[in-house]
């Protein structure tokens, strides 16, 4: 017998695929970015959009397609290459640098106001959040019930509320863009999209969708794609609309905050000012919930992933990573993003390039010939464009600052389309004589 989800089970795994994306960096990110783009916000915002949106819907797209798992998506770069990359994508958004994230965000909006910014209250604040993390990821089965119907709805209220008072009472007053954005708004929006993390997560969430799907009997593949790309597509219209509210926020926050200010400031600074003390008890509440339900999913995942690979059960792995990841936390939210940003900018390219040549596969002889290449060049000139990101910028040679759009944080592009014709011409003159090694 077929199972078919009913509407309200499809609109709930959209809800849930949603709720699993709107962490941390989708809250923070686009008021800063807002901030900093002033005049230039909508340009901007369309280049956030292209990574932080578009990306990530055509992945759950690309990992629906070919079964749901990041490991299928990466068949053409061979085993080994593919596990590896599926390994540095869980790690960073997983215990690395995404789920230590949502907690040091949501206790900067939400308690340090109360608390201070001291390290006892962050680290008193990590254990009671992460002994709620584990206690939900140790029954995945539950995720559409807990996450889908209850958790998921509750927060895209909270978040519309926001979206709302964000339009209708701007705080006032139009920001000066700074020099980065009145030089190229577009491509600082593009680079800043990938600081939300959300194209990695769509290769880590695939399998967390599909499972879920499978949790109320769905067995048939053409299904479970069909709804995949349902989830990808409700949450990718969700994103957009509290995105664009957010920019407007940020850009009308220059008589509030300082133009330097993070995320969490202009956000507590914004609600603050429009709805006074109880608008800031009800941004931490929706901060929190915000957090916590991405923190669940990328532990569920990552848990996952890695009890495939390790001799250790799922339940054992949960606690493992929820362990780590509340020590990262205590680090903090400014450094985190510090560390965070040149490993993004440098592991980013070589996905992207895998997930929009997923899409050209069957036009090949052999896939490998073209995806392979494409990635491996993605990589070697996303690490230059990280190491610039980064603090050692000045161990960087003269010539990589004169990469066409080096400036621009984009000097892999290039390079990666240039290699991908090389090799669709060598695929086409080779044939198929190779075709058993790539399968």
């Amino acid at each position: 017998m077929t199972y078919h989800l009913k509407s309200r089970d499809i609109i709930a795994l959209g809800f849930m695929t949603f709720a699993l994306f709107v962490g941390a960096g989708n809250i923070i990110f686009p008021p800063m970015v807002g901030l900093q783009a002033g005049e230039h916000v909508w340009t901007a915002a369309l280049g956030f959009l292209v990574t932080a949106v578009g990306l990530p819907v055509l992945t759950i797209v690309a990992i629906a397609r070919v079964g749901g798992g990041i490991d299928s998506l990466s068949s053409p770069i061979g085993r080994r290459a593919g596990i590896l990359l599926a390994t540095v994508c869980y790690l960073a958004v997983g215990p690395l640098f995404a789920t230590p994230r949502t907690t040091t965000v949501s206790f900067e909006v939400g308690i340090a106001p109360l608390t201070g910014m001291g390290d006892m209250p962050l680290f008193i604040y990590s254990v009671v959040y992460f002994a709620l993390v584990i206690g939900i990821s140790l029954y995945p089965g539950k995720l559409l019930d807990t996450v889908g119907h209850v958790l998921a709805p509750v927060k895209i209220i909270a978040l519309l509320i926001l979206a709302a008072g964000a339009v209708l009472w701007p705080a006032g007053g139009l920001s000066t863009a700074t020099e980065a954005y009145q030089n190229a708004a577009f491509s600082n929006g593009f680079v800043n999209g990938y600081l939300t993390m959300d194209t990695l997560a769509s290769l880590v969430f695939g399998i967390v969708i599909v499972n879920a799907a499978r949790s109320r009997g769905v067995t048939e593949s053409r299904l479970l794609t069909r709804y995949t790309i349902w989830a990808g597509l409700i949450a990718g219209i969700g994103l957009t609309v509290i995105y664009l509210a957010l920019f407007h926020l940020g850009s009308d926050s220059a008589n509030l905050v300082d133009q330097k200010a993070n995320g969490a400031a202009i956000l507590h600074a914004y609600v603050a000012h429009t709805f006074g003390g109880a608008g800031s008890f009800f941004l931490a509440a929706l901060i929190f919930l915000a957090c916590l339900v991405t923190a669940v999913g990328l532990t569920c995942a990552c848990a996952e992933f890695f009890s495939q690979y390790l001799p250790l059960s799922y339940r054992s792995l949960v606690f493992i990573l929820g362990l780590f990841s509340m020590v990262v936390s205590n680090l903090g939210l400014s450094h985190l993003i510090q560390i965070s940003i040149p490993v993004l900018t440098a592991i980013y390219p070589p996905c992207i390039a895998l997930v929009v040549l997923s899409f050209t596969r069957p036009w090949w002889n052999n896939s490998t010939r073209v995806i392979a290449p494409a990635m491996l060049i993605s990589l070697l000139f996303g690490i230059i464009d990280g190491i610039k990101a980064s603090a050692i910028s000045d161990m960087l040679p003269g010539w990589a600052a004169k990469l066409p759009l080096a400036d621009q944080g984009l000097a892999w592009l290039l390079p990666t389309v240039a290699m991908v014709v090389i090799t669709a011409i060598w695929d086409k003159a080779a044939g198929r004589q190779v075709t058993s090694a790539a399968h």
